[in-house]
Formats: structure tokens, sequence, C-alpha cells
């Protein structure tokens, strides 16, 4: 069957086409994204209001050029899948609002996607997910790690009990000097770094799963004000900052992953584009015989394609939503309900 993913929790107008899924997952034939980075840019970072109207702008021309760029008409469509949360309000509205009109019109099930769920499956296109596995989400609002069992069934390990890490790369980058999108901006200066690195102090906490980047972000700042920088030491505390993110990050993935039973990891979400954080987490996981997965660095930030394959295998186990679904700015991750056939 052929599934379209609408997502707009944040700052991305985006939609995709998956056919699917099958033995081999599902098979993603468009992916169309509308980037707001430069709108926002002017005020260093994501103005909500502003979002939402771009969204309503964008969310017909970016659908349109998804279904036409998959050469599919309404008619082949089995489903329309939308994040429903969790995320901005005002940009979820808008995409929930599409998604709703839309499979009214033309008498299409409707599936709500959760965003973190969204983020898992973008590892089941073109590729099966293995259970039971354990799951590090890394983005720019969310740090979880999450036991699969099977399709749709999560329990939460670890989350981050302050600053997700996309967050903490951000507020780094600001700290630093550097432009908006800050991550991408860090992680850019951090990499030109040469020689070792040792990392910024870091939280711990003992006997938990969970995350904290609001110290490492507190020694930073202590380092920006007490030294003055060259072009080198900026590069130098970049890369002592995005070292010890990409730190905790890995370990605690790791450490989950052996807790569980030595299960393997699947690496998601826009932070785990990072090239540090994959080189360590690959580097550790070979270490404790653990396999890693990560998918295509194009499908780990925000887009519909990952909506649209979670939709499609949500469709499959769960069914179809009912038109009064809404959508929530703080969403929890729940299991699905399963369908009578299961």
């Amino acid at each position: 069957m052929l599934t379209l993913g609408i997502e707009t929790s944040c700052d991305e107008t985006a939609a995709a086409v998956v056919r699917g899924p099958g033995e081999a997952g599902v098979e993603l034939l468009s992916s169309v994204v509308a980037s707001q980075d430069d709108l926002h840019a002017h005020f260093g970072g994501i103005v909500p209001e502003v979002a939402s109207r771009r969204h309503i702008e964008m969310i017909m021309p970016v659908v349109g050029e998804a279904l036409q760029r998959a050469q599919a008409e309404w008619d082949d469509l089995s489903a329309i899948a939308v994040t429903v949360g969790p995320g901005l309000i005002g940009s979820l509205v808008v995409g929930v609002a599409a998604a709703k009109g839309l499979a009214i019109a033309r008498g299409l099930p409707l599936v709500g996607v959760h965003h973190l769920e969204g983020h898992i499956y973008s590892a089941a296109i073109d590729s099966t997910l293995t259970f039971p596995s354990v799951v590090l989400i890394a983005s720019g609002g969310h740090s979880h790690l999450v036991l699969m069992r099977e399709h749709g069934e999560y329990e939460v390990l670890g989350r981050t009990l302050d600053d997700a890490p996309g967050e903490a790369f951000d507020k780094g980058a600001r700290l630093l000097g550097l432009p908006y999108p800050g991550g991408p901006a860090l992680a850019e200066l951090a990499d030109s770094s040469a020689g070792r690195v040792d990392p910024l102090p870091r939280a711990r906490l003992p006997g938990s799963l969970d995350f904290s980047f609001s110290g490492v972000k507190t020694a930073l700042a202590r380092l920006v004000k007490e030294q003055e920088l060259d072009a080198e030491g900026r590069a130098r505390a970049a890369a002592a900052y995005q070292e010890s993110i990409a730190l905790s990050l890995a370990e605690r993935a790791i450490e989950a992953a052996e807790e569980s039973g030595y299960l393997p990891i699947v690496a998601v979400g826009g932070v785990a584009c990072n090239r540090r954080l994959r080189a360590l987490l690959a580097a550790k996981a070979e270490e404790a015989g653990l396999p890693v997965i990560f998918p295509d660095t194009k499908l780990c930030t925000d887009n519909g394609a990952m909506v649209a394959a979670a939709g499609a295998h949500k469709f499959g186990h769960a069914g179809a939503d009912s038109l009064d679904l809404d959508c929530a700015a703080n969403l929890q991750l729940r299991s699905w309900p399963r369908a009578e056939q299961d």
C-alpha cells in the first residue's frame, strides 16, 4: 500500500510517500522538506507564530510535490499519516488539520503518529527493524532510550532531565558566538580542531539511564567567560563540548543495551547525524560486541518519510484513528493499541 506522511511538528513542512511495509521495510518513493532555517535565522531561534504561518503557506504545495515525485494519484493512496505531537502546538495544528481535511475529502483512513516513533521508524525505511532492540533517540527537542520488543511496543528506559542534546548543541553554539542553526555550526567547528580532545565535566547519574546536559553547558559558559579564546581555542572548546555530549549519549546507549540483554542499538534523530557521535557509538558498540544501526543522515532530521513509515506500520498493526484525532504539544510516547485481528 502507499502511505502519505505529513510532518509539521516544528519548523520543517514535510511530506513523503512510501510503499509497504514489505520484507525489506518500507520503500521510499518521495520525500519533500521545506526548511524554515533562513526565516528564523534573523531571530536566532524558532519563533512559533512565524513557523505556523509558514506551514499554512507551504503545506499543500509540499504535499502536492511529494505526490508528483512519487508519481502517485490520490486514488493510489491507502492512508494518510500525520504527526500529532509532541511539538509546537501551532505547527502541529496546521499538519493535523490538513491531514484531516484530505482524509475526509479523499475518503482515506487517518493515522496519528507520535513524533518520536516517527524518528524510530526512520530506521525502517529500505530496511527492517530488529526486535527486541534499544533505540537511542537524540534530537533537538528529545533525548530518550526506548526498549522495543516488537512493532509499536515502547518502554522508556531513560530520558533527559533538562536539555535535549540538540538543544544543548544550539545553546553551546550561542555561547561560542556561532550563527543559527547552531548545532551543525558547532559540530563543524569542533571537527576542525586538531589533536587530542578532553571532554568537559559531565553530569554523572549513578544507577540511572537518564541524561543531563546542563552541567556541560555550564562548564562551557565558564570556559568562555574565564578565557579569551582565539580561533583554535574556540575550536578546541567546541570539540570538548561535542565530545562530552557524544560520550554521554554513547555510554548510556551501551549501558541500556547491555542491561536489557545485550540487544542491538538503533540510533535515530537529528543529533544521530553528528559524525563524532556515530564514530563513538560505533566504536563502543564494537568493543561490547553489540550491533548498531544508523539510518541515512537525510532521514535523521525531521521529515515526512519517517512519519509515513511509522504510519504504514501502525495502520497494519493497530488500524486507523478516528477523525476526531487531536494533537498535543507534550504528547507522551505510548504503545499502540492492537487491532482485533491481532
